[in-house]
């Protein structure tokens, strides 16, 4: 069974989860957590905004993961898969702001579209059928990218964690089969990339098996897959709409930085 879950700012001022139908059921918690329904039902004039749907503890990101966009840089498809991490302080609600560095730290901010995996139990070596268990659901991630600044360094870390690098939602679908996946993103209505999960170099399940032999996952932890080709920047005032499959749209403006 397809369940949809958000997680939302109220008008009381209450933040909570919420599962997502004609009305909106308030948890008691996140719902990778057990957080379950308490009874409080809610029509969509009580919600203020949404909120990013998950809390990872870690955002452990893929590259290179889709043939077509390693070859679109001219680099060699992975024998094993490329890992990489973002800070949690790259997150961004649906419908936010990327905001665009200074020029002086980058001139190249580009976007990429990904299927996100929320991760459901505690998986520490686990074989890839015991993480196909552990799967709590899916969400839509942007790895927004500083590409200048990744090309010139050898660990990606700035270039791919710079605060509202990493865009999530709008909601987390539980229940989904993720393997053939349409994956798109729009610039200004403009189609820049169209993939699908199924072009997956590897796959979600692979993912977390090659993971949890190095590092414990735990509830809520954040996997985000790698992007099709079709990569381009960014620039101030742009209106970026990424898309997946049964996963909805995940909807961001850019912006040049003030600061």
């Amino acid at each position: 069974m397809i369940r949809r879950f958000a997680r939302v700012v109220l008008t009381d001022g209450r933040e909570v989860f919420v599962e997502v139908g004609e009305e909106y059921a308030v948890l008691d918690g996140a719902p990778w957590l057990g957080g379950a329904v308490t009874g409080e039902r809610l029509g969509h004039h009580a919600i203020l905004r949404r909120r990013v749907p998950v809390a990872p503890g870690k955002i452990i990101c893929v590259g290179r993961n889709y043939a077509a966009h390693a070859a679109e840089f001219g680099n060699e498809v992975p024998e094993e898969p490329l890992l990489f991490m973002k800070p949690s302080s790259s997150l961004l609600d649906p419908g936010g702001t990327i905001e665009l560095p200074p020029p002086s730290l980058s001139v190249r901010t580009e976007h990429e579209v990904e299927l996100g995996v929320v991760v459901g139990t505690r998986l520490k070596r686990a074989s890839a059928e015991e993480c196909a268990h552990g799967i709590f659901g899916y969400t839509i991630v942007g790895d927004i990218t500083a590409r200048d600044v990744q090309r010139r360094e050898k660990q990606w870390t700035r270039g791919k964690g710079m605060d509202t690098y990493c865009p999530v939602g709008p909601e987390v679908v539980s229940g989904l089969d993720a393997g053939a996946l349409g994956v798109r993103c729009y610039v200004d209505d403009e189609l820049r990339q169209d993939g699908n999960t199924a072009q997956l170099l590897f796959g979600p399940c692979v993912l977390l098996a090659f993971i949890s032999e190095a590092m414990t996952l735990e509830p809520g932890d954040l996997l985000v897959t790698g992007t099709p080709s079709g990569v381009g920047p960014l620039v101030h005032g742009n209106r970026v709409r990424m898309e997946i499959d049964g996963l909805g749209a995940l909807e961001l403006t850019v912006r040049a930085s003030t600061a």
